[in-house]
């Protein structure tokens, strides 16, 4: 797996936890923190996945 696919879906399990601790704590701010990591985190798993093919052409 590419560096960049792994690091992606770490930060998409990061910012779920990050998300659903600010759900049980009540903290709006931490819950956005974490949608957003999720987001990065899929945009950097997504940049792997492009990358890997343009290795293979």
């Amino acid at each position: 797996m590419d560096n960049n696919i792994a690091k992606g879906k770490w930060n998409q399990v990061k910012g779920k936890v990050t998300e659903e601790s600010g759900k049980l704590t009540g903290n709006k701010s931490q819950e956005i923190k974490g949608d957003a990591q999720q987001a990065a985190g899929k945009v950097q798993e997504q940049g792997g996945k492009i990358e890997r093919v343009i290795k293979k052409q």
